[in-house]
């Protein structure tokens, strides 16, 4: 009897961007390779040469600090390139707990605690918190990887309008008073680069006896005057965020996630956050970066001035050309184009004129709404800071985005 062999369907389900055609009409500008960092907020890419790099996280533009590197080289000196497993197990090192504790002095928390990654860090914080009977309320725009932690937990998990305090009362009032509410939002929003309002979220949490975590991967170096976060920001006293996330991908330049917080809250999360449990620790050189980095920040303020300082200038040349930058007020500056075809065509004028920016379009953010995703850094140059503006500006002109 001949054997019948079934048909498989496709391993992969179709992309929801068509990246094909994106790229037969010359328009995909993604993965693009960095092959040197170079002063002033330039980089030299695979295939364009030198450009301006308008599309980095780098906000304070510490990538490549001397200070920085030498902690990094100097960890390879003495602990090698890796560690010996699991934090829990054999893990741990010094250099570890060092950095933790750099964190928490930083926020002005009791202690905390490092993952391999930003986005693990929310997704096991949250997931290993929250159980069945409690509530999760979160704000639209947060960040995946919010989503996905909350997604993961077995509470039950609720969104309030983006920035909408009546929104999030309405949700609080709705929350299962029995079980325990925690309310998650970013500080930053990652692609509309406004703030949320935290004095308004505090005294809701308040109100309903909720916990409050804020995810401050975009704030971190750039809120408050001496560049510590949100609660700086707003005059609020350092207790007011009960789960401080952040990462130290960003502002901070290396690799990994934290999150900071009461000392009951840290020996949890590293006894039970199967994230931290089950990966191995960060290397040396990321820890060891990451720690000299927070010091960095504190002696160089100028660099939170001067990245307030180019923001406000770009963002008021592209405002008063008449560009809709929705409501951002941070490093992120998102240049609403209208449709995918228009922004993925700015970002291709653009970077035809060598600047390193890319478009951000559905189903990332809602359909008519794609976006140059563009982000000033501190080292940016003032003459840098005005071609990218007057560029962009012109691009929007031709391509009837404004008048």
């Amino acid at each position: 009897m001949q054997e019948v062999i079934v048909k498989r369907p496709p391993l992969t389900p179709a992309t929801l961007w068509d990246i094909d055609y994106y790229k037969e009409i010359g328009l995909y500008f993604y993965l693009e390779a960095t092959q040197d960092i170079l002063p002033n907020g330039r980089v030299n890419v695979e295939h364009y040469g030198e450009m301006i790099m308008l599309g980095s996280y780098s906000y304070l533009g510490l990538i490549g600090h001397p200070e920085i590197n030498a902690a990094a080289k100097a960890a390879v000196d003495h602990y090698g390139t890796g560690t010996h497993g699991v934090r829990l197990l054999a893990g741990s090192l010094v250099l570890h707990n060092e950095l933790e504790a750099r964190i928490a002095r930083f926020k002005q928390a009791d202690d905390a605690i490092t993952y391999s990654s930003g986005y693990v860090a929310n997704l096991s914080t949250i997931s290993s918190l929250l159980r069945k009977g409690d509530t999760l309320i979160c704000d639209k725009l947060n960040h995946a990887s919010i989503v996905d932690g909350c997604l993961l937990s077995m509470a039950k998990f609720t969104r309030f309008r983006h920035n909408d305090m009546d929104h999030l009362e309405r949700r609080l009032r709705e929350a299962n008073g029995d079980g325990r509410i925690l309310v998650v939002t970013d500080a930053v929003f990652s692609m509309d680069g406004d703030i949320i309002n935290l004095p308004e979220v505090s005294r809701l949490c308040q109100k309903y006896g909720a916990y409050l975590m804020i995810d401050e991967a975009h704030s971190i170096g750039v809120l408050g005057e001496t560049g510590h976060g949100i609660e700086e920001h707003f005059d609020m006293p350092p207790d007011t965020i009960d789960i401080k996330m952040g990462t130290l991908s960003k502002t901070i330049p290396s690799a990994g996630g934290y999150v900071a917080g009461s000392q009951e809250l840290i020996t949890f999360l590293k006894h039970e956050a199967r994230a931290f449990i089950f990966s191995a620790a960060i290397p040396p050189t990321s820890a060891a970066a990451a720690k000299a980095a927070f010091d960095v920040i504190e002696k160089e303020s100028w660099r939170v001035r001067q990245i307030q300082e180019n923001y406000n200038h770009f963002a008021s040349r592209l405002r008063e050309a008449g560009f809709d930058l929705l409501y951002s007020e941070t490093a992120i500056v998102p240049v609403i184009c209208g449709s995918t075809d228009r922004g993925v065509a700015l970002a291709k004028y653009c970077q035809d004129r060598g600047i390193f920016v890319q478009a951000v379009v559905a189903p990332v953010v809602p359909e008519g709404l794609a976006r140059l995703r563009a982000c000033v850094s501190a080292v940016h140059a003032p003459e840098d800071v005005d071609y990218c503006a007057n560029t962009i500006i012109a691009g929007g002109r031709e391509l009837g985005i404004i008048e």
